[in-house]
């Protein structure tokens, strides 16, 4: 019995069956062998499966035989799906609209027709009825509500209709009245266009945005014509603040910090210490506005150090208490650790959410049924795909166009849809070009699916998406809500999917601990929408028809789609170290949980051999680490100069920090250098 594995590793694929030894579902860190040991399983049992390339060309098979039935693989030694046992919880909901109309509030009645007939609004939601009177009265404001409850215009109709009412009429060349600092490209694109068309009556207040991945050339020239009201990412604001002599901040005033929580997440809290600094040097008195869908201590931090006595507005609050001052000991008591790891967070009112338990070697041909399911035979459906790094983006957008819109099949084209499925890509690697080439043809299509990083996690305002399928759990139940954020915005109907292994099940529950409900989808459910696509269909004798949805059916259809994952996978040595590579950041991904949630997210709980499946590799690679960036030779020297003694010690916090650089504006590279700086003095 001792050497009953290596006699499984040495038998003829024609003798007979070895002994199987009864496995637990392992969960063993990177153990390669149980992958091999699948493969080797298969090739013993010539009745049930052959070797994986005789699956697509049974040419030496006997017609007498029974047809190709390869299960093994994918349907074999996973672990098992554990129930989840959760108390069902009473969801903190914001009831969105009012019946208020803008015409009630004391604005200029061109800004009001302009949000009626532009914006195509009528009546306000919560936020905005609570926010707008308090900043037309000239005080600070810490705003929380919900993602996608129209906080930009909470802020944006005041401005302007301080702006506009100003007694000496405003000059372009007076500089910024109002700065308004935003975390990523995409969200100081929109907050632009939203800002830009309240402005359309007002046609001599300029607005003007600053960003990473633009030509500081032409921005210096727009700033020294003149922009009165400056949306900017805090990194490009500080090199402007540098570098460029014209801009000045004599007469701000107004400081919008929008998405606070995600700017000081991203680690621009010294940028905004910079950028205060620079205000205060000029002008002491102006009005500020903090805004966030979360409440966490960094902003209430900020808030410290930003908010003249301000007036607290949570929507969320249970209690009719709406308008309460934020005094420095309220504000500290809320962001005590207590406070937060118990923090209620608000989720629109039509959005259904759901969670998925998917064991890794299945993961990918699941989410190819689900997309199959949603965007092709129910159609009418656009979808966002979150992944937690920049390389997992591209590996899969390759790999699902190349599979599902039928590329591959040379002998036939789509059968059920003549329509191709349209996928788009967005993360922070892209030139800025690109990106936002891609965020605006995703915001007119009426269909699509969209794989990106948590670069469109804040703030983006994408009409008529219906779900959010996050792929890799988010680091937080903060970000979790923000990601669904994009869905179900201002009233609409949304979905959201949170796919799990049976590891992380407990997420689950430290979701309900948040208020936090949702419903489980059964994977055999999602993948049984194969049976509906003849691409994923055995060749089987005339006799035998394909039953309905037959579990056995299903399987073998779900094996025909991972097998044509992996041969295109393996197809050439480029897309198996891309594979590699994207394998390799998610690993990576991997180990940056944070501490409290390390019990679910684990390094050691993953299978290697298994996770490899879930990105089309056939066995788990053993050379990971040893992989190169670019794919160019790795140099082997016995003994390597310090700074790269360095970069090895600190490979996985290095890949964190490279895996948070998608939301650089561009010109945080200081920032993150001096971090390296500290973090390399302590080993010395």
């Amino acid at each position: 019995k001792q050497s009953s594995g290596l006699k499984r590793k040495f038998q003829s694929p024609h003798g007979n069956p070895p002994l199987k030894r009864k496995r637990k579902p392992s969960i063993n860190t990177f153990r390669k062998c149980a992958t091999e040991a699948d493969i080797k399983e298969k090739g013993s049992s010539p009745q049930k499966s052959f070797p994986k390339k005789q699956l697509t060309g049974n040419q030496n098979e006997s017609p007498k035989s029974r047809p190709f039935v390869k299960t093994s693989s994918l349907f074999r030694n996973n672990p098992d799906i554990p129930e989840i046992n959760r108390k069902a919880v009473q969801q903190v909901q914001e009831k969105v609209f009012t019946t208020d109309s803008f015409s009630q509030l004391d604005l200029h009645p061109h800004l009001v027709s302009t949000i009626n007939n532009v914006l195509k609004i009528s009546s306000m939601t919560s936020v905005q009825k609570q926010t707008i009177p308090v900043l037309l009265q000239g005080k600070d404001a810490l705003v929380r509500s919900q993602t996608g409850s129209g906080k930009t215009l909470a802020y944006g109709i005041p401005l302007v209709q301080s702006l506009q009412g100003m007694k000496s009429k405003i000059q372009r060349s007076d500089g910024p009245y109002a700065l308004i600092l935003v975390p990523t490209r995409e969200l100081a694109l929109q907050s632009f266009d939203t800002i830009q068309k309240l402005l359309k009556p007002f046609a001599w207040i300029v607005p003007g945005v600053l960003m990473g991945g633009e030509k500081r050339k032409s921005e210096k020239a727009r700033l020294r014509k003149g922009i009165n009201i400056l949306i900017s990412t805090p990194g490009r604001l500080v090199d402007h603040i540098r570098s460029t002599e014209c801009i000045h901040f004599r007469r701000t005033q107004w400081l919008i910090i929008d998405e606070a929580d995600r700017i000081l997440d991203l680690g621009f809290e010294k940028d905004v210490a910079v950028i205060l600094n620079a205000l205060n040097a000029e002008r002491e008195t102006r009005q500020n506005v903090l805004l966030s869908a979360t409440l966490t201590e960094g902003v209430t931090r900020l808030a410290d150090i930003s908010l003249n006595d301000p007036v607290s507005i949570s929507i969320a609050d249970e209690t009719q208490e709406t308008h309460k001052p934020a005094s420095q000991t309220d504000r500290q008591a809320s962001s005590s650790a207590s406070c937060m790891e118990q923090e209620n967070f608000a989720v629109p009112e039509k959005l259904k959410q759901y969670v998925m338990m998917v064991p890794s070697k299945l993961r990918l041909v699941t989410l190819a049924a689900f997309i199959l399911e949603k965007c092709k035979f129910e159609k009418h459906h656009k979808m966002i795909i979150f992944f937690s790094s920049c390389e997992q983006v591209e590996f899969h957008y390759e790999l699902l166009l190349k599979v599902l819109s039928g590329r591959l099949d040379s002998e036939q084209p789509e059968s059920v849809s003549s329509a191709p499925l349209q996928f788009l890509r967005l993360h922070g690697n892209m030139d800025q070009e690109e990106r936002t080439e891609v965020f605006q043809e995703f915001l007119k299509s009426k269909t699509g699916i969209l794989l990106c990083t948590d670069v469109a996690a804040r703030g983006l305002d994408l009409p008529q998406v219906t779900w959010i399928v996050q792929y890799n759990a988010p680091a937080s139940p903060a970000e979790y809500i923000h990601r669904i954020g994009r869905t179900a915005r201002i009233g609409c109907h949304g979905n959201s999917l949170l796919v799990l292994a049976p590891s992380e099940a407990e997420y689950v529950s430290l979701l309900a601990s948040h208020k936090i409900n949702v419903s489980e989808i059964k994977m055999e459910k999602v993948l049984s929408s194969l049976m509906k696509d003849d691409r994923f269909k055995l060749p089987r004798p005339r006799s035998k028809k394909s039953s309905g949805r037959d579990p056995q059916e299903v399987r073998e259809r779900a094996t025909v789609l991972q097998t044509k994952f992996e041969n295109y996978v393996h197809s050439s040595e480029g897309t198996v170290r891309w594979a590699k590579k994207a394998l390799q950041s998610f690993l990576c991904a991997y180990t940056t949980y944070p501490k409290n949630l390390k019990h679910i997210f684990h390094i050691k709980t993953l299978h290697l051999g298994h996770v490899a499946k879930s990105f089309g590799l056939r066995d788990a690679p053993q050379n990971l680490t040893a992989l190169p960036a670019t794919g160019s030779k790795k140099k082997t020297k016995p003994r390597p100069k310090r700074p790269d003694v360095l970069k090895k010690t600190h490979g996985k916090r290095r890949l964190a920090e490279i895996l948070r650089s998608e939301y650089s504006s561009g010109m945080d590279t200081g920032v993150s250098k001096v971090k390296r700086k500290k973090k390399r003095r302590k080993p010395g």
